[in-house]
């Protein structure tokens, strides 16, 4: 027994230093950790712009039988502020732009023209990210100023109003490097009636916009 207990230790004695030996030339190499995902939450700000088009013919009646419709470009800002619960994430947006979207017909030798100058929205978002990626919902409040004017027999201008509307769309925004992303938007807009001239004597009719819109913002 004790010659067997001997030649045990010894076996292990001569083992120890071959098995250091051989630990001590392996490469020591860290585990892999995995790159955190782009937190959402928190306020943004960015720039935006984009091109509209009229789908209805506003000032119908003033017009008639000939169609006015607008279109043409506007850019802008944007603020917002997002919360995120895993994967989901909600928050609000608001822009505002300058925008050059006008229409104009001519009888009688006269023009009628109309131009919204500028445009905005207040907005509540809902998304879905897929890593640095995210697909969203929005919809809120519209506004946006418009100018009526007519020209040819001297020039008579109807004065500009405020409408006030609704707006649904959706969009996909990506994160591509920390804190910067870029997204691309489509929104309906519906803008209520406004009565022009002296007397209310041009309403302007429901106004409905098609914008599709590209955008770039910087989270905090």
């Amino acid at each position: 027994m004790k010659k067997i207990l001997l030649a045990t230790v010894a076996l292990a004695a001569l083992a120890a230093p071959a098995a250091a030996a051989d630990l001590a030339a392996r490469p020591y190499t860290k585990a892999p950790v995995a790159a955190p995902l782009p937190t959402w939450a928190g306020f943004y700000i960015g720039a935006m712009g984009g091109y509209a088009s009229q789908d209805n013919n506003s000032f119908a009646g003033f017009v008639a039988p000939f169609s006015l419709s607008q279109k043409g470009g506007f850019a802008g800002g944007t603020i917002g502020y997002n919360w995120q619960q895993g994967p989901v994430v909600f928050g609000v947006e608001a822009d505002a732009a300058w925008a050059d979207i006008n229409g104009s017909v001519t009888a009688g030798g006269a023009t009628f023209s109309s131009k919204i100058e500028d445009m905005g929205t207040v907005r509540g978002r809902l998304g879905y990210t897929f890593g640095p990626a995210m697909l969203y919902a929005t919809g809120g409040y519209a506004w946006m100023e418009n100018k009526a004017t007519l020209s040819g027999f001297g020039a008579t201008d109807f004065g500009r109003q405020f409408h006030n509307g609704w707006t649904l769309g959706a969009g996909a925004e990506y994160m591509f490097v920390p804190n910067w992303s870029v997204k691309a938007e489509y929104l309906y807009k519906s803008f209520g009636s406004e009565n022009y001239a002296a007397g209310g004597l041009l309403p302007s009719g429901t106004i409905n916009l098609h914008t599709v819109q590209v955008g770039v913002n910087y989270h905090f």
